[in-house]
């Protein structure tokens, strides 16, 4: 059933909403000291950014693909510094040609050809009341745009939106794994699309780098076969990249390694030519236990176990390459080296975290700022323009960071050639407890700031929307800055799109945004019209679900997606009550270590009220029955419902097994047991939760039928393993 447009008001609604949240606030500050440190590399990627007709290609290939029946609507042009008063931007006007029969009617310019589609999204959205998230979260809402030739028209003057701080970055070490495993060349040109469109110039880029470490360890004398049990399966190969286990679901064939390096070819070049600059991986010193014998003298350790299955050396206890040994420089340099033989440039920006769950042995500042040095000197060695990323998480959960140790690691390399990710800065941002990291460069992400948001790539409706909203602009402009960027660095993507929606604006925001008047857009441009009781129902979602301030991380500990192992014996039931508003009255752990349950159910908001909400999203449904999104968050939300539920019947059950109530217990088993079926079938109903993607997705990369087994084996071990590893290392 087609939907009815928008009312013509809407798109001067809109406008007025961009002209408040947009305009360039005249007292705004146009950079950050954190900026000026970065000048020199920014230069850099300026002049060896792709050519415009390059971007422009790039651009008009991803409108093609968006809107193919609007391509000839808009037009790009690629734009210098100077056109935006000397800051990155883009600009939306009239095109000179607009009313003319067959004319393109907008014209978007910006300095990369990511502006340019950042430009365009945002011209989408307030404009056109549209909507863009990824196909699994409902994907393109385009049913509220005018048809053909009567695109909405911008005021006269056009409009000019400037980034505050030059870098947008996207991913976390671990979305390679929970959420990229099987991608092949058009999931990933699609997701590089959805990056540009919001916004995101600094991407991580660790495909295929398997290969690249294959050529390396052979001039080392590693031989292929002693790698085998280095590498782990596809949808481990985060974990074995960090160090923190190695062979699992191994070992990778020949032509998975081939395959995966010329992937990621086509991932670089299409990132360059959007005029994006892609953060390739470096050298952290995590090396195959084969090294140990070919070098004995090499300071090489072997590390404790993390997390892996029955503490099995087969799996665990990798091994650490001190970084103060020579032979650290000597690999990082060939790592480097060897990345720009293959792929023919570089944006000079590396990540590394060999502290991220590995503490240094020894907590001397002295020792520390030369482990920092040494491994910057493997990077430089290699590239002369090297700028280091590293994650700043480790400062956030491991107390062996003091504010001593945490300056001699930011300050053991120039200022300028480090930069740093505030993880879960929406949540607990080191920017503010460290006096902007000591000087030094920092993103903010989600995780929040960096937005992390997302552990294990578990699903929950989750967010802090007013602190996304106002977190960045507060970095942004406090005494002293140091930021130079904004990010996301969930650990599994497609989840909660409208924390990414808003996410993806604050690079361009330079004030605070009202969430309430946001978030009132935002369900109509979701739903692609205005539906009273769904904007009811979301303002209720903003002041709940999306409104977690306990500080607390979110792993969906929720009792319907834990293992079935917990011994009801050991259940400290006085520890965990809840008002009848959903509330808990009590924190704490509620099962003993022998269980694979260790905290409680996370609850931060009234069930009753996110209850009303979903009964709003039911009334809504005789208008929204053909969109997509509203498919999609009504399945999310009744799972969330659905989640909390299982907690208090499983409580009930506990209860009544230590009141030695046999009636009781069967009696709410089975009604748990029911929930698990209603679950279930309420997540077939929608492409987006379902296993059978993940599957095909995984045989399609397949090369023979062998290999269609073994891969097709792997993805569903893999599953099970990350949930295992989900709810493990939800506990440290």
């Amino acid at each position: 059933m087609a939907r009815p447009p928008l009312p013509a008001a809407a798109p001067l609604a809109f406008l007025l909403l961009v002209l408040v949240l947009s305009a360039v606030a005249p007292a705004a500050r146009c950079s950050t000291a954190g900026v000026g440190y970065v000048s020199r590399l920014l230069e850099i990627q300026d002049r060896e950014r792709a050519p415009a007709t390059v971007q422009l290609a790039a651009a008009r290939g991803a409108l093609r693909r968006l809107l193919p029946s609007r391509y000839s609507s808009f037009e790009f042009r690629i734009i210098s510094k100077d056109e935006c008063g000397g800051e990155i931007c883009f600009v939306i006007t009239n095109h000179p040609s607009f009313g003319r029969r067959g004319a393109p009617e907008i014209l978007i310019s910006g300095v990369t050809g990511v502006e340019v589609l950042a430009g365009l999204h945002w011209y989408l959205k307030y404009w056109c009341g549209s909507h863009i998230s990824w196909d699994k979260t409902g994907g393109l809402q385009t049913y509220s745009m005018p048809k053909f030739g009567s695109l909405p028209r911008v005021h006269d003057a056009g409009v000019i939106v400037q980034r505050p701080i030059p870098w947008s970055y996207y991913q976390n070490a671990v979305s390679s794994s929970y959420s990229f495993a099987w991608w092949d060349w058009k999931r990933w040109e699609k997701e590089i699309d959805w990056m540009a469109l919001q916004g995101i110039n600094l991407p991580l880029a660790f495909t295929g780098q398997e290969a690249i470490w294959q050529k390396v360890f052979q001039k080392f004398n590693i031989s292929t076969s002693n790698l085998d049990d280095f590498f782990g399966g596809p949808a481990f190969l985060a974990w074995s990249r960090m160090g923190n286990l190695h062979g699992w679901g191994g070992p990778l064939p020949q032509s998975w390694l081939d395959q995966q390096l010329r992937l990621q070819k086509k991932i670089l070049e299409r990132m360059y030519e959007l005029g994006m600059t892609p953060v390739l991986p470096a050298f952290s010193g995590n090396v195959p236990a084969a090294l140990k014998d070919i070098f004995p003298s090499a300071k090489i350790t072997r590390l404790g176990n993390w997390f892996s299955v029955e503490s099995n050396p087969r799996w665990c206890c990798t091994y650490l390459l001190d970084a103060t040994d020579p032979l650290f420089v000597e690999i990082g340099r060939a790592f480097i080296e060897q990345q720009l033989r293959e792929y023919g440039r570089t944006g000079h920006i590396y990540n590394c975290d060999t502290f991220d769950e590995n503490t240094p042995p020894i907590d001397e500042p002295a020792y520390i700022s030369s482990l920092g040095a040494a491994i910057f000197e493997g990077m430089q060695s290699g590239d002369a323009d090297a700028v280091w990323l590293m994650q700043g998480w480790l400062f956030s959960y491991d107390p062996f960071w003091r504010p001593p140790q945490m300056k001699a690691l930011l300050h053991s390399v120039p200022l300028g050639k480090l930069v740093v990710l505030d993880l879960f800065a929406e949540v607990k941002p080191i920017w503010m407890t460290s006096e902007q990291f000591y000087g030094v460069p920092y993103i903010w992400k989600v995780s929040f700031l960096c937005m992390l948001h997302n552990f294990a790539g578990n699903i929950e409706m989750y967010g802090v929307l007013d602190a996304v909203a106002s977190g960045p602009i507060e970095a942004y402009m406090s005494e002293n800055s140091t930021m130079v960027g904004v990010g996301m660095s969930m650990e599994g993507i497609e989840q909660n799109p409208v924390v990414y929606d808003l996410m993806s604006e604050m690079a361009f925001q330079q004030r605070k945004v009202d969430v309430k008047t946001w978030i009132d857009l935002y369900s109509t441009r979701r739903y692609g019209q205005s539906v009273s009781s769904i904007k009811e129902a979301w303002n209720i979602l903003h002041h709940t679900i999306y409104n977690c301030t306990d500080g607390l991380y979110d792993k969906n500990r929720d009792v319907i997606v834990a293992f079935p192992d917990a011994d009801p014996s050991s259940i400290s039931f006085s520890q965990l009550r809840y008002h009848r508003y959903g509330k808990p009255l009590f924190r704490g752990a509620v099962l003993n270590e022998k269980t694979g349950l260790t905290d409680e159910p996370h609850m931060w908001y009234s069930t009753s009220e996110v209850v009303r909400a979903l009964e709003l999203f039911l009334a809504g449904g005789d208008q929204l029955q053909s969109s997509d999104t509203y498919r999609y968050d009504l399945v999310d939300l009744t799972r969330q419902a659905l989640a909390k539920f299982a907690n208090e019947l499983f409580l009930k059950v506990i209860e009544d097994y230590q009141r030695q109530d046999a009636y009781g217990v069967a009696f709410h088993s089975q009604k748990f047991l029911n929930l698990v079926e209603d679950m279930d079938t309420l997540l077939a109903c929608h492409e987006g939760f379902l296993l059978g993607p993940w599957l095909e997705s995984a045989k399609q990369l397949a090369q023979n039928k062998e290999q269609e087994r073994q891969v097709q084996r792997l993805s569903v071990t893999d599953l099970l393993v990350k949930e295992l590893f989900g709810n493990l290392t939800s506990a440290k």
